[in-house]
């Protein structure tokens, strides 16, 4: 029997956090820190705005949030492709996309997840030794 193949609602990573982009760079690092993530939906009034990664991120950097994130972040609706979610984030070579679901924040979709799909799906196409298929 084959196995469905992964969904990026599957994929995610469910009901991220977010940060508004008036908190205090210290606040966004913090919270970065304290979930051991590295991307962080930016909103304003409640309505998406940016991504924030933690890469851009300077150790003494006190800009605003709003000069460091990325305010043009991948948006993707949570039922699309995973496979075209995961072409369009190779052709535009971005490492997260902040997946919606009508218009609200419903997950993110970065590439350790991509990998993490991808390294499962190799399992199951072909099992790593010890799975039970070993000569008795």
């Amino acid at each position: 029997m084959r196995k469905p193949l992964p969904q990026l609602k599957t994929a995610m990573t469910p009901f991220p956090y977010s940060i508004d982009i008036e908190a205090d760079i210290e606040d966004a690092r913090a919270l970065l820190a304290e979930h051991d993530f590295h991307h962080l939906p930016v909103t304003e009034g409640g309505q998406l705005v940016g991504m924030l990664t933690a890469g851009k991120l300077g150790n003494g950097d006190t800009s605003p949030l709003r000069d460091v994130c990325e305010i043009e972040p991948y948006l993707v609706d949570i039922n699309e492709r995973l496979s075209e979610v995961l072409n369009t984030m190779a052709r535009l070579r971005v490492d997260a996309a902040i997946v919606v679901k009508h218009g609200k924040l419903a997950g993110v979709f970065t590439a350790a997840d991509a990998c993490r799909v991808f390294a499962d799906l190799l399992d199951v196409l072909e099992p790593p030794p010890g799975d039970g298929d070993e000569a008795a």
